[in-house]
């Protein structure tokens, strides 16, 4: 472990992982996911820990296993992303009853939906609360940037998968590059998720099975700094190659900044306002894999 972690680097990773270990490939029990949040919530990392991700429909298992852990009356109520189910109005009415029942121990921040057509974006933003977040999670497909824009117009988010547990389910490098473009381009807000345990780009088992098949995963420094650098105007081939860059020794952490290449920066201003306004959080079914890595790349 380095004595002190760069300023540059915390900018980049504070709050930056939200705990998704209900879902596969860790795909844990309630209680055992409830549990692993709280250690994480306790730990020397905290500062990079964001949301529990929970479906609407498991709001009160999630209640229910929580309790236990909670005991203490003034404690920092826990912070929530909420998948919607198909029934929009059903979610809603669920969030905003668990919310009024529940303020004190947990916080609903973000909602998820999936919404990859026109029509339904327009029929879920007319009836979402305009005070709570929300990614909408779409496809890299013909109709990408018609639905970002339609985002920036009803001042929602966006998500994008990254990954998931079969090779077919990671996008290319471009296609990553295109969504940032996008939703930079619009100033819409987002969100990535699946596939990203691991700091830089690498060959990794996409499950914890014993005969897991392997693929070459990205890496969330790679696809976040891709977000920083797009944002200064750096040129999409090159955000290409920092996406399929594995070479750790490419990238300089201090604290005033990050260099790739030794000749693209970033400031920890640069980096903070990325981290506001627009690269908010990925999804990881494990907190322990990012964190572990970090430290063997000597980056904790």
């Amino acid at each position: 472990m380095t004595e002190e972690i760069p300023q540059s680097l915390r900018a980049l990773l504070t709050d930056l992982i939200d705990y998704a270990g209900l879902f596969p490939p860790a795909k844990l029990s309630m209680e055992e996911a409830v549990a692993k949040y709280a250690k994480y919530r306790e730990g020397r990392f905290s500062w990079m820990l964001g949301r529990f991700i929970v479906p609407v429909n498991r709001l009160d298992e999630l209640d229910s296993a929580a309790k236990a852990l909670q005991s203490d009356v003034n404690i920092e109520p826990w912070r929530l992303s909420v998948l919607a189910s198909e029934d929009i109005y059903g979610t809603i009415k669920k969030v905003v009853e668990f919310d009024a029942v529940n303020a004190k121990r947990f916080s609903i921040e973000t909602l998820e939906v999936k919404a990859d057509t026109r029509i339904l974006l327009e029929k879920y933003s007319q009836v979402l609360p305009p005070n709570l977040p929300t990614y909408f999670e779409l496809q890299p497909n013909e109709n990408f940037a018609d639905l970002i824009s339609a985002l920036a117009m009803h001042k929602r988010r966006a998500k994008l998968r990254t990954g998931g547990i079969t090779p077919d389910a990671f996008p290319k490098a471009e296609d990553i590059t295109r969504f940032i473009r996008t939703c930079l381009a619009a100033n819409v807000p987002f969100k990535v998720t699946a596939g990203l345990h691991h700091p830089l780009r690498c060959v990794k088992p996409l499950t914890y099975e014993k005969d897991s098949p392997t693929a070459m995963m990205h890496g969330f420094l790679n696809v976040f700094l891709a977000a920083a650098f797009l944002r200064q105007g750096v040129k999409p081939q090159l955000i290409n190659e920092l996406l399929e860059d594995e070479n750790l020794a490419d990238f300089r952490f201090d604290d005033t900044g990050i260099w790739w290449r030794k000749e693209n920066f970033v400031n920890n201003f640069q980096l903070q306002q990325l981290r506001i306004r627009t690269a908010k959080s990925f999804g990881s079914c494990s907190f322990e894999e990012p964190v572990e890595d970090l430290q063997k790349l000597g980056l904790l």
